[in-house]
């Protein structure tokens, strides 16, 4: 698998959402709204949830491994800071 596009949509309010994200794999799936997050620890990604019935979130699309979580998040934090650093983002 190989993630052959990642598209930022900087947050312009303040809070702990930093960015919305979607990620194109293998130039043939896409997967929308993974969050960008300001943790206590740091920047950290969620995937799409939505709400259940009993008010809880559930992932809809998310890694089954840690190896493949990590190689998500890497990928997607490193092309926020690349937008963050891109004159569009600058004010």
């Amino acid at each position: 698998m190989n993630i052959t596009d990642v598209h930022v949509r900087k947050i312009t309010q303040e809070g702990k959402m930093k960015a919305v994200v979607s990620i194109t794999l293998d130039d043939v799936f896409v997967v929308h709204d993974i969050k960008v997050i300001e943790g206590e620890k740091g920047l950290f990604i969620a995937m799409p949830s939505k709400k259940t019935a009993d008010g809880e979130y559930r992932d809809i699309a998310h890694p089954i491994n840690s190896a493949t979580r990590e190689l998500l998040q890497t990928t997607i934090l490193s092309a926020y800071k690349e937008a963050l650093a891109a004159p569009e983002f600058q004010g």
